[in-house]
């Protein structure tokens, strides 16, 4: 009896601990887990589990680790949220698996993606034919972005009276400061160009940029890190 008692108690104990610790962390949603989060998460769950099973384990045993880890990932996370390349080499980036209708198949390779998890996603996503797909990002949550052909695109207030535009996508081409050559180069625009384009909005400098994109025609949005947000053609 007494035992079931100890066991309850710990039960009680740990969910507390567990609750207040994930709250520490920060919210995730569960499927955006990345690979980190998910293997801090199941030593947790390891080791709470032992801790309740075994009455015999001081309490204090079970909590500190526990807590060792949550450090160790709000410190992780901090890290991440100023170092992009850090952020990368932790969770991955996107990969560009449609690019202008066209399938980019040693992309799909690299990461083991075959075409039935391409199809299965895409119906998910009410999308029923490739033929309708401008864009296809991989996340590294394993999840599917699709950014639909204009023409297969819900019609807007914008579209009515107007012509057809080109694809709306904009491509990420500064972020944290640091410029992403890959997406440069898609739009076939140089650092040189985005140094001038930037001149219009008061700064050159990439450092002070929090997050810029520019889609094919070089319409650009600029988010300084002390200024508001900003757009122009």
């Amino acid at each position: 009896m007494q035992e079931t008692i100890s066991m309850l108690v710990r039960t009680m104990v740990m969910y507390a601990f567990i609750l207040f610790i994930l709250r520490m962390m920060g919210k995730r949603e569960i499927g955006k887990l990345s690979v980190f989060d998910l293997v801090v998460s199941i030593i947790i769950a390891e080791i709470a589990a032992l801790t309740i099973d075994d009455t015999e384990m001081p309490l204090y045993k079970g909590l500190l680790p526990i807590a060792l880890l949550a450090v160790i990932q709000i410190v992780v996370s901090y890290i991440s949220l100023k170092s992009r390349r850090f952020r990368e080499w932790l969770d991955g980036k996107p990969s560009l698996i449609i690019d202008r209708g066209k399938i980019h198949d040693r992309e799909m390779a690299k990461h083991r993606y075959n075409m039935d998890d391409l199809l299965m996603q895409l119906r998910e996503k009410d999308i029923g034919s490739l033929a309708d797909v401008e864009f296809a990002f991989l996340e590294p949550t394993g999840k599917l972005s699709v950014i639909k052909k204009p023409e297969k695109s819900p019609v807007t207030y914008e579209d009515m009276g107007i012509k057809k535009a080109k694809s709306a996508m904009h491509l990420p081409l500064i972020i944290d400061g640091e410029v992403d050559q890959d997406n440069l180069k898609r739009l076939g625009k140089t650092e040189l160009w985005l140094k001038q384009r930037l001149k219009a909005f008061g700064s050159t400098d990439f450092t002070k940029v929090a997050f810029a994109s520019a889609d094919e025609d070089g319409n650009l949005y600029v988010d300084y890190k002390d200024k508001p947000p900003r757009h122009k053609k």
